[in-house]
């Protein structure tokens, strides 16, 4: 006889596997934005825009925290839908960006 409910254990490895790693690199990222961000006055934002991308990173990092929660107590039978993670993906992008510019720029600045 079939067993009326599907094994799920290969898809939560299957989610675990890669899930797990990717909200792991957010936190991350994010942390690491975070403490340039809160550090570092960035010189090319304005202070507008500088406090909105600190305000922006610490939104992720708590929706991150909350899927990497959900995931942990389902044993990992909930993923995170794409839609949720494209934001958090181009914030990471704009974030890489201003921390290569932050480094070129003052880099440039201790070598002359």
């Amino acid at each position: 006889m079939l067993d009326p409910t599907p094994n799920l254990q290969p898809e939560a490895d299957l989610l675990k596997t890669f899930l797990h790693p990717l909200l792991e690199d957010f936190q991350y990222w994010f942390s690491r934005s975070r403490s340039l961000l809160e550090a570092y006055r960035i010189d090319f934002l304005d202070t507008q825009q500088q406090s909105d991308l600190l305000n922006r990173v610490k939104q992720a990092q708590q929706e991150v925290s909350a899927a990497q929660s959900l995931f942990q107590a389902t044993d990992y039978q909930a993923g995170v839908d794409t839609s949720m993670m494209m934001p958090w993906h181009h914030l990471v992008t704009e974030c890489w960006q201003v921390g290569m510019r932050f480094r070129q720029e003052n880099l440039k600045i201790g070598g002359e």
